[in-house]
């Protein structure tokens, strides 16, 4: 089911996604689905800009991608990456991309090998804020269908507001990865404010691996792994620092860990 995982001291989410009214399906049912290479076929085609399964990509490493596991995220002039992890365990949780005004949320699930989930879950995130006084539209945006909400919520002073968001899903091999834009993309819906976290997104490369797993078990993700640096290495990246070795905001995600 789709559902963060609470954290000490944590309230109600009205964001928090409803539960899965397929959740009775097995894993075995799930291993025992034949390839559907036609199924396969087409969605790959719709995804020929990315968001991209670990086959379709030569080094998942290449343009900085940070490596998390079950997603590699990638690079950006001055994008911060926040990693919520669990104080007890260190499971992470969630991942928040934000750049500029605008933030995204992505999290990989496990799915049906020949067919997608989208048009399921986006119903079930449609009723679910509907049942919360929220509101909720179907759009065509530039990753094909999405859901721009709107979920009444209470400010820290205590008066009532309003939250918009939009849930974006894309449908892979074996895999469904979505997103959650807030911030100004999600109040002000255009290129202006959205084309490069939509780059991003589309960067993105989803490791399912070959575990057995039910559809919409989330796939596990990590914290990412520092980079090892040779004495030599280092020695070297001294004596040819320059005016671009003072610019951290070019040189990749900033990577913040929230517990």
């Amino acid at each position: 089911m789709f559902r963060k995982k609470r954290q000490q001291g944590d309230g109600d989410d009205p964001l928090e996604d409803v539960e899965d009214s397929r959740a009775s399906e097995s894993i075995e049912d799930f291993e025992d689905v034949e390839d559907d290479d036609q199924a396969l076929e087409a969605d790959g085609a719709g995804r020929g800009q990315g968001p991209f399964d670990l086959a379709e990509v030569d080094d998942p490493a290449a343009s900085g991608r940070v490596d998390l596991g079950g997603l590699w995220l990638p690079g950006r002039p001055g994008l911060e990456v926040r990693i919520e992890a669990d104080q007890e365990t260190s499971e992470v949780v969630a991942v928040t991309l934000v750049l500029g005004e605008g933030a995204l949320q992505v999290q990989p699930f496990a799915a049906p090998r020949s067919e997608g989930i989208w048009d399921d879950v986006r119903a079930e995130i449609r009723a679910g804020i509907t049942k919360q006084g929220g509101t909720a539209d179907e759009v065509d945006g530039p990753l094909g269908t999405e859901l721009r909400t709107r979920v009444p919520v209470r400010a820290a002073d205590g008066t009532q507001t309003v939250q918009p968001a939009r849930f974006l899903g894309v449908d892979g091999p074996r895999w469904f990865l979505r997103g959650v834009l807030t911030g100004k993309p999600a109040v002000q819906p255009g290129p202006d404010t959205d084309a490069e976290l939509f780059a991003v997104f589309r960067e993105i490369v989803v490791v399912r691996g070959d575990a057995a797993m039910a559809p919409r078990d989330p796939i596990p993700l990590r914290l990412p792994v520092a980079p090892t640096v040779s004495s030599a290495e280092e020695g070297e990246g001294e004596a040819g620092m320059d005016d671009d070795a003072l610019k951290p905001f070019e040189r990749g995600p900033e990577i913040t860990e929230i517990h």
